[in-house]
């Protein structure tokens, strides 16, 4: 059934919104806008989420080679192949444009939410966030399996996270950490972030606990909306933040530029 104008707005503000609050979240060291079109590049740390071009606005369709040329330049300056982020908010000329120019799809993401006083927390346990944010580091990038080369990265991404932000870490009996999230609370949206289980202490629950608990964290900031990413292909993460009581807002794919461009 088509949507009605109004519910198509609707949808874009919902999306606008996420899109803004997942920027404030996971801040890139650089941000440029060429109309809405947000140019976002992170020396320190290689992932795509960081180093995209975001288009914002469906009807900003003017220009297209000319604009993607000069982000082409701005990439190529910092050694990184160009990417584009498409969200909905994509205007569908430049869509088509890249469709029709050989630009290919990759790791389709879904954006997920929730309205936290629908999802049971009674069972989740009141833990108090760690205040050291190098010691939420040490363990992100064992949790992550991360190279040693990238904590400069990922610590001057957390140092310069806008919103709240709340650290987690589970270790196990011998102090070793096997779980980790972190939690923004930015007005009453609530982030779920960096969310990571080592492999041999999977499917056992750590990483819903961990979830819970740091949603319940937000809620006590004031937090009513919760918002996390996950790939499609993690059919698991996928699995358990639906089971959490979480729904499919949007999705968005990387565009990859075509080895002969």
């Amino acid at each position: 059934m088509a949507i009605t104008e109004a519910e198509r707005l609707k949808q874009f503000a919902i999306v606008r919104r996420l899109e803004a609050a997942g920027f404030r979240a996971w801040p890139a060291e650089s941000t440029v806008y060429d109309g809405t079109w947000a140019v976002r590049l992170t020396h320190s740390f290689p992932a795509r989420r960081l180093n995209s071009v975001n288009p914002l606005d469906p009807a900003d369709h003017a220009d297209i080679e000319a604009r993607i040329e000069r982000a082409r330049e701005r990439f190529a300056a910092l050694g990184r192949p160009l990417i584009f982020r498409q969200s909905p908010l994509a205007p569908p000329r430049l869509v088509e444009h890249l469709d029709r120019t050989g630009w290919g799809y990759d790791s389709e993401t879904a954006v997920f939410i929730a309205d936290l006083a629908s999802i049971d927390l009674s069972q989740a346990i009141d833990r108090i966030p760690i205040r050291d944010g190098e010691r939420y580091l040490e363990a992100s990038l064992k949790v992550h399996e991360r190279p040693p080369e990238l904590r400069e990265g990922l610590w001057r991404i957390l140092s310069s996270i806008r919103p709240a932000t709340a650290f987690f870490v589970r270790e196990s009996t011998e102090g070793e950490p096997v779980a980790v999230a972190l939690a923004t609370a930015d007005n009453d949206l609530a982030g779920i972030l960096d969310v990571a289980v080592v492999p041999q202490m999977r499917r056992q629950g750590i990483g819903r606990d961990l979830i819970q608990t740091a949603l319940r964290h937000t809620m006590h900031k004031g937090a009513r909306t919760g918002w996390l990413q996950v790939e499609c292909a993690n059919t698991a993460g996928i699995a358990l933040y639906r089971g959490l009581g979480f729904r499919e807002a949007y999705r968005y794919v990387y565009r990859i530029m075509p080895a002969d461009a």
